[in-house]
């Protein structure tokens, strides 16, 4: 594992209600939780041999007894009051001891571990990473040593055009940005 490298994990606290509000309204809660689950269980996965310190960035509180095995993951608590405080604190906080950092959500089933590390060797030779998704968001955001000031601030997020607004903000601020696949 490098230690240049933090893979930053935000995660909903798995908890049965909780979370995949939407899926939930079409499947009921029970189906939706396990769902959630599943996606965990793939995350954990693809994220434990990554070449970076993997995070998981709890919404709520730490779980002691979760599945995350304290010997790969660090475990720390979003802390803000809207997503992009907590992206903000997060990358500010991995940025204390690494040089390049990625956050990722934990629901993405078609993300695979080479997928993360190329987004790692895309920051060799980039300010930022992005992956956009399908819905207009992002699945994979990182950025090579440091977050620019207020670039998560003033946003809507699980917006339709946050992929574009993102990039043109970016480009504002002349980050020569990547593309994640």
């Amino acid at each position: 594992m490098s230690n240049t490298n933090a893979l930053i994990i935000f995660t909903r606290n798995p908890e049965l209600g909780k979370g995949k509000r939407r899926l939930a309204a079409t499947v009921g809660d029970e189906a939706a939780f396990e769902i959630y689950k599943f996606l965990l269980s793939h995350t954990r996965e693809i994220t434990k041999s990554v070449n970076a310190q993997p995070q998981v960035w709890y919404s709520e509180k730490l779980h002691q007894n979760d599945d995350w095995d304290n010997e790969i993951y660090q475990k720390h608590v979003q802390q803000g009051e809207d997503l992009g405080v907590r992206m903000q604190h997060a990358f500010n906080t991995a940025f204390k001891t690494h040089d390049k950092v990625v956050v990722i959500g934990s629901d993405m089933y078609d993300l695979t571990t080479q997928d993360l590390d190329k987004a790692f060797e895309l920051l060799d030779s980039h300010d930022a990473v992005m992956g956009p998704a399908v819905d207009g968001g992002y699945y994979l955001l990182g950025f090579n040593k440091q977050v620019p000031a207020n670039v998560f601030s003033n946003k809507e997020w699980g917006n339709r055009n946050s992929t574009g607004a993102n990039f043109k903000r970016f480009k504002k601020l002349k980050l020569h940005v990547a593309r994640a696949t």
